[in-house]
């Protein structure tokens, strides 16, 4: 019989959030001592490893059985009670936490794995207004789905695929429109193309929407690793519970690839199942599959074989080999602000430090990263004695994004980035973990100014060489952004530009005739005879330089690059305000501004004095003005003609002394 070949999956069996859970469990049991221990629902979806925790006396109980469990249970004989994987509703870790606080005998252990809790933060967040909702791609019934719905708290739909969303649109059950704002998530082992099927209906269906990918990164792997092996496979052997939701996306994904594929629990569901042709066999495992299980499969598929080799050494063999030089993708198993400890798929646990992971030494590694987390990092160096290889998360962000710099130097693209210190002859900019240096020259701050004044700012550049024939280091230039950003403002201005259009412009410069305005890449000259109606000395005296202005297009001339501008407007103008505000007949305080030997003048605004004749200021004969008013005095009267033509205002108080007597006498009458 021809030898078969078989391929065992590297991503089979336990991921990290079950085996956390399991660990944790287990560790539990060994150590037990007089506790009981409980689990809430089962901890993982595998028969057989949850009939081993039952012989064990580690039961699975149900949320609503919670407070009979911890009424029974005190100091001398405490229960410990051990949340899954899959997480929990907030009503149910609500209770948990209630029944801690009231019983000293009564714990608990999350082992809601951190992909999960990722989107319990994702739903709590979201939005949840009336035009708000939250759409999850998931089983409904699943435990995982049930948590995280719980977590929101507006409108919620979950759907099993795509077809299902389209057609609860078309009945109107799934709300859409342009006012309508949704969340959108999955389920962390859902069917990536599903997925993907979904996001292009969904997409398509709301304008406003946030999309947060929360497919486990190792569900992602598990699946395309598995079509993979299917495509080259002609027998597929998918392991795992029949109530996994994971094990079942496996299967779908295998059985697209290879129709011979088959699931089952462990060695024994292979009875009557294998194919007597068939030479190249698949092996995959859902992410609750004990690896004994699927060393079972292994050894039942191999006992034809004639390779003498164990199912130990497969496994080795499965196990990345790290080289000094690679960049690798690690899943944080460990966190503190000084450094992170990471599974890189190999034998050897990587170790990545504060200063290999930011030049910021503000930031504090625990509060930006976590548990379950994945970091791509650049192999410094393995130590297989140690067990350790020390890496870089920054080289990594420098080989991934360097090309970004290199196709900006090509294309000419403006990029982005943060000044991070001022250096001799120039500054430095960090953008996609490189250090681009700018010549002081390209600053396009003046000669001989204060560099420091660009630390901490982020500004646009152009880069405009590499060096070291390619090398990762860069020189940029601050300023060719500057001109060609300058640029394309000046055409769009003047193709735009009309007499009377207003903009919000700043002062760029002073003269002695007037003030160059910055419009927005063009600037105009306003003369000091268009700043106000009342004559000035020079423009400084009223505007000052980086002051803000609306000014309008009095004329232009695109040819010469000219535009003259205006501010004062007609309605501004003294007299046109004044007629705006009184008329012939009003009776006003004012205030004496001046004494004259015919009459005095007063302030009817700011800008315009009215004249009160010195026969107009008592009922009777008035000698010498001052002997009456004086300047600064504050005085009711009523203004008797405003005069178009000569642009004067004439006031009495005459008129106001002579109607309040009249006005006495018909009260007296």
């Amino acid at each position: 019989m021809a030898e078969r070949e078989i391929t065992v999956a590297k991503e089979a069996g336990f991921c990290f959030g079950v085996k956390r859970a399991t660990e944790l469990l287990e560790s539990a049991v060994r150590e037990n001592g007089n506790c009981s221990i409980y689990t809430i629902g089962k901890l993982i979806h595998n028969p057989g490893y949850i009939r081993s925790l039952e012989e064990r006396g580690v039961f699975s109980i149900t949320p609503e059985e919670l407070p009979a469990v911890s009424a029974a249970h005190g100091k001398e004989n405490p229960v410990k009670v051990f949340v899954r994987a899959h997480g929990m509703t907030k009503e149910t870790e609500e209770l948990l936490l209630k029944l801690a606080e009231e019983n000293p005998g009564f714990g608990y252990v999350d082992c809601t794995c951190p992909f999960v809790k990722k989107i319990h933060d994702i739903a709590s967040s979201a939005p949840c207004g009336p035009n708000d909702i939250f759409i999850l791609l998931g089983q409904s019934v699943h435990p995982e789905v049930v948590g995280i719905v719980s977590r929101y708290r507006g409108r919620s739909f979950v759907f099993s695929s795509a077809g299902e969303m389209e057609s609860a649109a078309e009945s109107g059950i799934l709300p859409s429109g342009p006012e309508i704002f949704a969340t959108i998530a999955a389920q962390t082992t859902q069917n990536l193309a599903e997925w993907k099927k979904s996001l292009f209906f969904l997409k398509k269906l709301y304008t406003k929407c946030k999309i947060f990918d929360t497919i486990c990164s190792v569900t992602e792997r598990r699946q395309l690793e598995a079509a993979s092996i299917a495509e080259k496979s002609d027998f597929v052997i998918v392991i795992g519970g029949q109530d996994s939701s994971n094990t079942s996306k496996l299967f779908s994904v295998c059985r697209d690839k290879c129709r011979n594929t088959v699931c089952v629990e462990d060695a024994s569901g292979l009875a009557g199942k294998i194919p007597t042709n068939c030479r190249k066999v698949g092996i995959v495992a859902g992410a609750s599959t004990p690896g004994d299980k699927i060393e079972e499969v292994y050894k039942t598929m191999s006992e034809e074989n004639k390779v003498e080799i164990s199912f130990e050494e497969l496994l080795d063999s499965a196990c990345k080999t790290l080289n000094t030089g690679d960049t690798v993708t690690g899943i944080v198993i460990a966190v503190n602000d000084q450094e992170i400890k990471l599974d890189l798929g190999a034998k050897v646990t990587g170790i990545l430090t504060a200063e290999q992971t930011t030049d910021d030494a503000s930031v504090k590694l625990s509060s930006e990263f976590k548990v379950g987390d994945e970091i791509d990092v650049f192999v410094i160096s393995v130590s297989d004695v140690d067990g350790c290889a020390r890496v870089s998360k920054k080289r990594a962000d420098l080989d991934k994004n360097w090309h970004k710099v290199t196709d900006a130097k090509e294309s000419g693209e403006t990029l982005e980035g943060l000044v991070t210190e001022a250096v001799k002859g120039g500054v430095v900019i960090k953008i996609y973990g490189a250090r681009v240096f700018v010549p002081a020259s390209q600053t396009a701050l003046p000669k001989d100014a204060d560099l420091s004044v660009l630390v901490g700012q982020t500004v646009k550049f152009k880069v405009i060489e590499l060096k070291n024939g390619g090398g990762k280091g860069a020189v940029g230039s601050i300023r060719a952004a500057v001109s060609e950003e300058r640029k394309a403002l000046e055409k769009a201005f003047w193709s735009e530009i009309e007499v009377g259009k207003y903009y919000d412009g700043t002062v760029r410069g002073l003269t002695e005739y007037g003030a160059f305005i910055d419009l927005g890449g063009v600037d105009g000259m306003l003369h000091k005879k268009e700043m106000s109606w009342k004559p000035i000395r020079k423009p400084a005296d009223m505007l000052k330089i980086g002051d803000s202005i609306s000014v309008f297009v009095k004329s232009y001339d695109p040819e010469k690059r000219q535009i003259s501008l205006g501010y004062r407007t007609e309605e501004s103008r003294p007299w046109n305000k004044l007629k705006a505000q009184f008329a012939e007949g009003d009776v006003i305080d004012v205030t004496i501004s001046s004494i004259m030997s015919y009459g005095a003048f007063a302030h009817v605004t700011d800008e315009i004095d009215g004249l009160i004749h010195i026969s107009q200021i008592a009922t009777s004969r008035v000698e010498n003005v001052a002997d009456v008013l004086s300047v600064g005095q504050n005085v009711t009267v009523k203004i008797t003609k405003i005069d178009d033509e000569q642009q004067r205002v004439s006031l009495s108080i005459k008129a106001v002394l002579e109607e309040d007597a009249d006005n006495d006498n018909s009260d007296e009458n």
